[in-house]
């Protein structure tokens, strides 16, 4: 019989908002999200337009949704610009609200309203337009997390030219292939950015990745740290000066530019298990809808709250949570340039202190750095200002979850743990805060107009509980439209193993509660003595042992069992890295999972290959683990010399 992915040694803890959270929140109990959500599958027509009245649509739609497998059509006929549901919209009621609160790495602060904010974008659109650059031109944004790199997306959006924002970090060879890809005519960047107390110089990158570029006209160059700290080569001809560029220019002509609903928007590139990352495609309306709509509600955003979303633009996370979505609510954001470690461990709870931070999201990883730096860096900073704390990037694990609930937010704050996917475009399930029960590890319920199922491999869906492949049933409006410039590859991923829906890679368990546990990728998922389990499983039990900081868990070919589990682990400070501790924690995932999955291996390292974003890769691991030689895009790579710190003391574990 076929076995089903199971959970075991789930958290049943359950942390209930406060009545005074219920008091003030948008949705306040139970019936009322049930029929909101029964409403966006039933009637969605008419929630969508309830939804979408607060949005800024020059015409309306006539059709809600086309779906013809695999592709989707959503807001059929209607006409609009992402840019003034962002922007000028606001300008009746919000146009001295504080529309960017801006700390850099150095300590320099700055705070732009949402009337700033506009005329700057309609300056660099104005630029752009007479620069030459067309509606459906590409633009590639290669930035650091400045006020500046929000102005240059917002004003691709007002003249309908896609951007493809890529990360910072980023190397040469990684930024050359996806401006290759996207065909970008222009690239928005600038001389420098902070990072570690050390200046990333982003020019010089540049220039190296379009040495040869057959596209690329122009490139403006933003001076964020200046000529005696970061000396730059203009190319005559082809770069230009931001300042100079806008200077002067007609803000008139900086107007938006109105497209139809599925104007492709952005272009956002991902690593795959292939050579070659895909370019996520997201389209305007459906994407604008969707992110609208979940940041209003999972956030809970109220009119005088200060919203930080930690993620870097470079992420879909920080399109979606930093740029889009909280702008299209007239939200106030934080946004910081640096690191969370510079100058200490201290510095986000410095800045939640100073600024009356009321809204954080951040990623389970940095959660992880925090624990593992200790609660003496918290302590003595005021916190009271916040009101809501989320969760992004991967599962989290239930000591996490608790530690961030009761050392970040006092044990007061609800905790949105959010589970969606760069092609997803917007978050799919979360708990409402002024709803549902916070259960740790579990992200919660589908949010409105999402319509999961748990399935088989042969496609049979499985009701109650149960554990086995996450599809999606139905499309929702901010789905990925295709590949950029490969839509057979788009087929094949995410349509072609289950028949009629769209398939995430993930794996996951609904509990009787109907509170889904994403485990991890479908890839990651292993078969242990008759068993599945999600690698996810394995981790949070090691991090649940005192002396673990982090750990990832693989499989590697067994020539028995079929598939054994070999774990890597990093330790908090001061713990001694000793075989007797392998054998310890060996014994810890045995005593809390099963005997079954006791691991063949367990190996201490001291750190784990993670992309710039902050994700283990275990792809990496999974090749060291087997023998095997390194596969797949290694681009998003953050440090190769970890990769072989690994290697090296796993040989000498063998």
């Amino acid at each position: 019989m076929e076995q089903t992915i199971a959970a075991f040694g789930q958290d049943e803890n359950r942390e209930a908002p406060s009545a005074e959270f219920r008091a003030q929140a948008r949705v306040r109990d139970l019936e009322t999200y049930n029929r909101l959500y029964r409403e966006s599958l039933d009637e969605p027509d008419q929630f969508w337009r309830r939804e979408c009245e607060s949005l800024h649509f020059r015409r309306p739609w006539t059709d809600l949704v086309e779906w013809n497998l695999p592709h989707a059509r959503w807001f059929r006929g209607a006409e609009l610009n992402l840019s003034e549901s962002c922007l000028d919209q606001h300008m009746e009621k919000r146009s001295e609200k504080r529309a960017i609160v801006f700390e850099g790495e150095p300590g320099d602060t700055q705070e732009l309203t949402y009337s700033e904010l506009l005329s700057r974008v309609e300056e660099l659109a104005a630029a752009l337009r007479k620069s030459g650059i067309k509606k459906g031109d590409r633009i590639a944004i290669y930035m650091g997390m400045v006020p500046e790199a929000i102005v240059a997306m917002l004003a691709c959006t007002r003249i309908g030219a896609p951007h493809n924002v890529v990360f910072g970090g980023f190397a040469a060879d990684a930024l050359r292939e996806r401006i290759a890809d996207s065909g970008a005519k222009v690239v928005l960047t600038q001389d420098g950015a902070w990072r570690r107390g050390r200046i990333v110089p982003l020019k010089a990158t540049v220039d190296e990745a379009i040495a040869n570029s057959p596209t690329v006209e122009t490139v403006v160059v933003y001076r964020r740290i200046g000529e005696k700290e970061c000396p730059i080569q203009m190319k005559a001809g082809r770069d230009v000066d931001w300042d100079a560029f806008v200077s002067g220019q007609d803000r008139a002509q900086g107007g938006a530019e109105i497209v139809d609903a599925e104007h492709p928007l952005f272009i956002l590139y991902t690593s795959g298990s292939t050579g070659k990352p895909k370019g996520v495609l997201h389209t305007t309306a459906g994407y604008l809808a969707g992110v609208h709509v979940t940041t209003k509600y999972i956030f809970d955003l109220q009119e005088d709250d200060l919203y930080w979303c930690t993620a870097d633009i470079g992420w879909i996370t920080g399109h979606s949570y930093l740029v889009y979505g909280p702008l299209s609510n007239g939200a106030s954001l934080f946004v910081y340039e640096g690191a969370p470690s510079f100058p200490d461990w201290s510095r986000f709870w410095q800045m939640i202190e100073r600024h009356k931070v009321n809204i954080l999201y951040t990623a389970p990883t940095a959660i992880r750095a925090f624990m593992r730096a200790g609660e003496a860096t918290v302590e003595p900073y005021d916190l009271s200002s916040l009101r809501l704390l989320g969760s992004v990037g991967e599962p989290i694990n239930p000591e996490a979850w608790r530690w961030y609930h009761r050392t970040i937010g006092g044990g007061r704050c609800p905790i949105v743990d959010t589970w969606w996917q760069t092609e997803t475009g917007a978050i799919l399930m979360t708990t409402l805060p002024g709803v549902h029960d916070g259960k740790p590890g579990s992200c919660g319920v589908p949010m409105f107009g999402v319509e999961p199922a748990i399935v088989k491999e042969d496609g049979t869906e499985l009701s109650d509980e149960a554990g086995g492949l996450l599809v999606l049933k139905r499309p929702w409006p901010s789905i990925m439209r295709t590949i950029w410039g490969d839509d057979q590859r788009f087929r094949e991923q995410y349509f072609s193993q289950i028949q009629g829906v769209y398939f995430s890679g993930d794996g996951a368990f609904r509990d009787k509660d109907g509170y889904y546990t994403v485990v991890g990728r479908i890839d990651d998922v292993l078969k242990l003595s008759g068993h599945r389990v999600g690698t996810a499983e394995i981790e949070s039990c090691l991090v649940g042992h005192s002396g673990v900081a982090e750990a990832a868990a693989v499989g590697r070919p067994h020539p028995i069992n079929g598939q054994a589990l070999v774990t890597f682990v990093t330790t908090k400070p001061g713990v001694a890295t000793t075989p007797e501790l392998e054998r310890e924690l060996a014994e810890h995932v045995a005593k809390e999972v099963g005997r079954f999955a006791r691991p063949e291996q367990v190996c201490l390292v001291p750190a784990l290959p993670k992309t710039r974003s902050g994700k283990i890769m275990r792809r990496i691991l999974k090749n060291i683990a087997a023998g095997e030689d390194l596969t797949g895009d290694l681009s998003t790579l953050e440090d190769r010399d970890v990769v072989e710190a690994v290697q090296k003391a796993f040989a000498g574990r063998v």
